[in-house]
């Protein structure tokens, strides 16, 4: 009894101490750029449209990601949450589970102690204080990668557990409709199945469940079907060559072929071992010259427990490296697993670094005492610092200038949207020549003003009959009328535009 309210108070104060790292200076924070812009705008706009199958963003269909994500940021401004405040609350959620799980693992494949110290290896890598205290996918998506690295975890190690296989199951398809890289705890599968093989130590064994493996891919294709199968049946059944162009774009174009041959974010094989894992997963690689060998002494013992965890986390960071499209935060997914694998050996390494220097060990609880001590003051300051989003105080500006009239957007992005306080015009977010678009527009709605790049603006208009807005850095603006048209661009083949007004615009 003593034991298990010991691992409680364990537990409580890890989970206190993550919700303080992740949540510091919520409520100051505030949208800061286009993939936060992006991602509320859309949740927003789903609830204020009601199509919650088919993202939009400005009356444009949104195709590049799943809207689960987008559904949770909407979920809880429907339950009352401050927009500003909900679009960070779904990764602070996710930060505490994995936290947990960290924990629970530990504790299970080794002892409380190991748990702990997964939990605080998590917590004071930089890359999950990056990423979990902002308001993006991939913080979201540790939520199913955790749960999926949990099931997985206790099945395959700590197993039998076929309810923990499923509910793996079902995180790895919740994940897919969020992310589509969702699915990355099934890999664990493969160096499970080598040490299960090779009979290594710590390993379940499940010899005649065919059937049982199979139904948990029936779990996984049901929780993608949660949001797949209603879209294809109204896609089927009322969709337009819109839906039917988004449908394929998020099934095909942003999965098989965005993996294979992306078409922006291209970087070499190893941008991820060079520019990534030195810098996001610091203070872990400090210890990497210590840990390879003693992993490869685990490995030699024929240890399945190393094998699987650091098989996974090797598999995960192929996989991304494979792909031409990489960004920094593409191999967080590993990162769990890489805490995990390190956890047990912390111990022989700090009595390694310290038997003969009593007070190395007390520069070290120092120093680690301030690393979290300065995440969490960043959590602060980092807001301050930052200010005001410009596109927030563009928008509001143009919108006092133009006294609410219709505005034509032209090389816009999400924040333009987003902060509108006035309804907009705009031709597509990738459209060509939406310059000489606005020019056309102007020229039959002359009471409508347009945002026009410094670029683009001698090019169709009269500078002196355009007003400067913005700050001149990063949100340098002109706003023109009708009058400005200097005859020179035009666009015949205009496609219908897209019309979009905010009936409560985001203060």
């Amino acid at each position: 009894m003593r034991l298990l309210s010991s691992q409680r108070a364990s537990l409580l104060l890890l989970l206190l101490l993550a919700a303080a790292m992740i949540s510091a200076g919520l409520g100051m924070r505030h949208p800061s750029n286009v993939d936060e812009e992006r991602f509320l705008g859309v949740a927003l706009e789903m609830l204020q449209g009601g199509d919650w199958l088919i993202p939009h963003r400005a009356a444009e269909i949104y195709p590049d990601k799943p809207p689960l994500f987008m559904w949770a940021i909407a979920l809880l401004v429907r339950l009352g949450v401050a927009p500003t405040i909900a679009l960070f609350l779904p990764a602070l959620l996710a930060g505490m589970v994995a936290t947990a799980c960290l924990y629970d693992l530990g504790t299970r494949l080794w002892n409380r102690r190991v748990g702990m110290i997964a939990g605080l290896l998590f917590l004071a890598t930089y890359q999950t204080y990056s990423i979990q205290r902002a308001g993006q996918i991939d913080g979201f998506l540790l939520l199913w990668t955790a749960l999926g690295l949990y099931g997985m975890v206790r099945h395959l190690l700590l197993g039998p557990a076929w309810g923990w296989f499923y509910v793996a199951c079902a995180a790895m398809g919740f994940g897919i409709i969020s992310k589509g890289v969702g699915f990355l705890p099934a890999l664990m599968l493969i160096p499970y199945a080598f040490a299960v093989r090779r009979d290594w130590s710590g390993v379940a064994r499940m010899p005649g469940e065919g059937r049982a493996w199979l139904l948990g891919l029936v779990v996984a294709l049901a929780a993608i079907g949660t949001w797949l199968l209603p879209l294809i049946i109204k896609v089927t059944l009322f969709g337009d060559e819109a839906s039917r162009a988004y449908l394929d774009e998020i099934l095909l174009r942003q999965t098989a072929h965005r993996y294979a041959n992306a078409w922006h974010h291209r970087e070499p094989f190893w941008f991820f071992f060079t520019n990534v894992i030195p810098k996001y997963w610091l203070p872990l690689v400090l210890a990497l010259p210590w840990m390879v060998p003693a992993w490869r002494r685990q490995l030699a013992k024929h240890d399945g427990r190393y094998l699987v965890l650091l098989g996974w986390v090797i598999l995960v960071l192929l996989f991304f490296s494979l792909s031409s499209g990489k960004r920094k935060l593409y191999i967080y997914p590993a990162l769990p697993g890489l805490v995990l694998a390190m956890a047990p050996l912390v111990p022989w390494l700090l009595r390694r670094w310290f038997a003969q220097r009593p007070r190395g060990r007390k520069i070290f609880i120092g120093l680690a005492l301030f690393w979290f001590f300065a995440w969490f003051a960043r959590g602060f300051v980092e807001p301050i610092k930052e200010g005001v989003n410009p596109r927030q105080t563009l928008m509001e500006d143009v919108a006092e200038v133009t006294g609410g009239a219709e505005l034509v957007l032209t090389h816009w992005r999400e924040g333009h949207w987003l902060f509108a306080r006035q309804p907009v015009v705009h031709f597509g977010v990738i459209a060509p020549n939406q310059t000489d678009k606005a020019a056309e527009w102007l020229r039959k709605n002359p009471g409508s003003y347009a945002l026009i790049q410094p670029a683009e603006l001698p090019r169709c208009f009269k500078p002196d009959k355009a007003r400067r807005v913005g700050d001149a850095d990063d949100e340098d603006w002109y706003l023109v009328q009708a009058d400005a048209d200097n005859g020179q661009c035009h666009d015949p083949t205009a496609a219908q535009p897209y019309r979009f007004a905010w009936k409560q615009p985001l203060d």
